[in-house]
């Protein structure tokens, strides 16, 4: 991995907490994520499963864990099944983990090769009862593709019908949705690293340079600093393509008197951060663009109060368009005759600014978390509002990542990253 080793004290928590939550004689089962096939001998670059990842540290396919806390045999309670590395695999692949790196890694005594898994498991299911399945709960998850997770689950269904079946995600959208110190540490690094692309970007930009070129340098200062890239794929939109919410084609020419949007960020040790600025293509903003960024940025800063324990996710957003709504009247573009008349379930703001102003962030840029319960501490959002006029070839988005504390404002991952108009104008103009 490029990254850093984590402290495996992190794993050893998240399965301590994840197991205090099961029944008892249940065990559960996480597997890792398929090499995606392209065609012919290609393969995407694997991404681990955030879910094993986060109960092992274990960033490598074909690996399974299975926690069984109240097995009799204490050997089995936690166990991790890997790929058997030999001198062949290391020589075309590169070394794989031995027994003692996972060890090492996740803090699990237990560590078989996975031609063993059958048996093992077999024995273990029969001391079970009730067995959890790991199924993809994400609200906006929307996928064809069989996963070996999914693969797993049909048959085990068919090899053990007897068994209770009970559902993993409702558990770790619980715990995923508050981050343990260590956890935000990874991503005040990938936070960090953003920062240098971003800061990059600002010397480099200016009339005739193209997205792609913006997007090449980006990925170089990710890449320098022991980033995988980018922790989503990136939008970089100029002018009127910053009115396409997730333009990601990156293939225009940035002309002089447009704003670029940029939506981009890194990720690190499988931790994201999820950054956007708007930058002048010639290093100044005129008076328009400026009056539509300070009503953004106006936006921000009052949503960002809204991110303290007790706050309701839902009821947050619908204070944010209010907000929003101010701004916009103030910008001409709704009126009070648009209000009198607005649809409630789609407001006028709706009109400008269409999407949600925050989302949890973590292992995954969109996050698992809770949805029906009160903002904690220890909860990571982004906070993105927005504004985008097509007729004015103009959109403005500005983002941060913010961590919600005990009491007070929340800790803002990116507060170190140029936002005001005034800064990135005079970084750009060095």
């Amino acid at each position: 991995m490029k990254y850093d080793k984590i402290d495996n004290q992190l794993f050893i928590k998240n399965r301590v907490n994840f197991s205090s939550k099961l029944i008892d004689k249940s065990l559960a089962v996480f597997n890792s994520n398929d090499v995606f096939p392209i065609s012919a001998d290609s393969t995407m670059p694997f991404q681990q499963h955030r879910d094993i990842f986060y109960l092992s540290g274990v960033d490598q396919e074909e690996s399974i864990l299975v926690i069984f806390p109240s097995c009799s045999n204490e050997k089995h309670r936690e166990v991790l099944f890997i790929r058997e590395t030999n001198e062949h695999i290391a020589v075309w692949e590169g070394a794989k983990l031995t027994k003692e790196d996972a060890f090492e890694v996740s803090g699990i005594k237990t560590v078989y090769w996975l031609d063993q898994f059958p048996t093992i498991f077999n024995q273990m299911m029969a001391e079970a009862e009730t067995i959890y399945l790991n199924t993809n709960e994400h609200l906006r998850a929307c996928s064809e593709v069989q996963t070996r997770e999914d693969r797993f689950i049909k048959k085990v269904k068919a090899e053990y019908p007897s068994h209770s079946v009970k559902k993993s995600a409702p558990l770790l959208h619980v715990l995923r949705s508050i981050k343990d110190t260590i956890e935000i540490e990874l991503m005040q690094k990938a936070c960090k690293i953003t920062e240098s692309g971003f800061r990059r970007l600002l010397s480099f930009t200016k009339p005739g340079v193209w997205e792609f070129d913006l997007e090449a340098e980006l990925a170089h200062e990710f890449l320098k600093n022991r980033s995988k890239g980018f922790a989503y794929t990136p939008i970089i939109a100029s002018g009127a393509n910053a009115c396409v919410l997730h333009y990601i084609e990156n293939n225009k020419e940035c002309k002089s008197g447009d704003v670029i949007l940029l939506d981009v960020a890194a990720e690190y040790a499988n931790y994201s951060s999820d950054l956007t600025r708007c930058i002048p293509v010639n290093g100044r903003f005129n008076e328009r663009q400026k009056s539509v960024y300070n009503s953004v940025l106006h936006v921000k800063k009052e949503a960002e109060k809204l991110l303290v324990p007790g706050t309701i996710i839902s009821e947050y957003h619908k204070e944010v368009g209010l907000i929003m709504e101010k701004q916009l009247l103030h910008l001409g573009l709704i009126d009070k005759t648009d209000i009198k008349n607005q649809d409630p379930d789609w407001p006028a703001y709706k009109k400008y600014f269409m999407h949600g102003t925050s989302h949890y962030i973590g292992l995954d840029t969109h996050d698992v978390g809770i949805l029906n319960a009160p903002m904690q501490a220890g909860m990571v959002f982004t906070c993105e509002p927005g504004i985008y006029i097509p007729e004015e070839n103009l959109g403005i988005r500005l983002e941060d990542d913010l961590v919600v504390q005990k009491s007070g404002a929340p800790f803002n991952l990116m507060k170190d990253i140029p936002l005001e108009l005034d800064e990135i104008e005079s970084l750009m103009n060095l």
